[in-house]
């Protein structure tokens, strides 16, 4: 993830107030990995840190602290990481209200192989565009409805079990352990509380990181954004007549086709393997 090492905030850089974007879908859809590509084609890799206009937050910063009780739960692969109740969501909550609102905020560590939050914080300085990416942050409504573009990566069910076994297994866990978790936690708590938020995505990306034109017609989004043009995008604006509208995703270029503005966009090939 795009962040600082911890340390005051820059007084000479202007704090704008970001756009954020949510990034959403089941565990190994590829979130992390749309979100890198995004930064990797807009450039923002090679920008020092503190500098960037973009960066990414993940919703796994914000697991609770847990009791002794429940970390010895999650050791043995039975705490259910995947419940909404997981998440600490009053700190989600306030900290991505103050990231849009522009201030520097600091972002808790979190230990994926002790199941524990660090002492130590990250320092998170105001950017333009925020991807902030897991596997319920649209579950929430008072979250939710800060995006101002909301993603759903939809991948394949299969694929995400064998990725989501390989990265268990490269944390040191137990292959048998990582399925009891899956058919107990993850498959469950997926099809219960993660698949029905999918019906809030403006645009839904189909097979992930390996959808390019998916990813091509959001990076040329966000660079419209960062082009100045931040302002049209505001989530419920009113256009003059009373209604609410949203921009027509993409902008139309001899290149691109334009999607009808208020529609959600399912950005899906005709292949997609089923």
């Amino acid at each position: 993830p795009a962040m600082a090492s911890a340390g005051g905030p820059d007084p000479e850089r202007p704090h704008p107030k970001p756009f954020l974007i949510g990034v959403s879908g089941g565990t190994a859809s590829g979130k992390s990995t749309v979100c890198e590509k995004i930064m990797e084609l807009l450039g923002q890799n090679e920008v020092e840190q503190r500098q960037r206009k973009v960066l990414i937050l993940s919703q796994d910063s914000f697991y609770k602290v847990l009791t002794a009780e429940q970390q010895a739960k999650a050791l043995k692969g039975q705490y259910n990481f995947d419940h909404p109740d997981a998440f600490d969501n009053d700190l989600m909550h306030s900290t991505l209200k103050n990231i849009v609102e522009g201030k520097t905020v600091e972002v808790p560590t979190y230990d994926f192989v002790t199941h524990s939050r660090l002492a130590e914080t990250t320092v998170v300085y105001p950017a333009d565009v925020v991807l902030f990416e897991g596997i319920l942050v649209f579950y929430n409504q008072d979250i939710r409805d800060m995006f101002h573009l909301r993603l759903f990566v939809d991948t394949d069910s299969d694929v995400r079990l064998s990725r989501r076994v390989l990265r268990d297994m490269k944390r040191g866990r137990d292959l048998e352990q990582i399925l009891t978790q899956y058919t107990t936690f993850v498959k469950p708590a997926f099809e219960e509380f993660c698949l029905p938020t999918k019906k809030y995505a403006d645009v839904i990306i189909p097979r992930g990181v390996d959808n390019m034109v998916a990813i091509n017609l959001i990076v040329q989004h966000i660079q419209d954004i960062l082009n100045g043009d931040i302002c049209k995008w505001q989530r419920g604006a009113m256009n003059g007549h009373g209604r609410t509208y949203k921009r027509p995703f993409p902008e139309p270029t001899e290149s691109s086709s334009v999607l009808a503005a208020g529609k959600r966009s399912h950005l899906e090939s005709s292949s997609r393997p089923h």
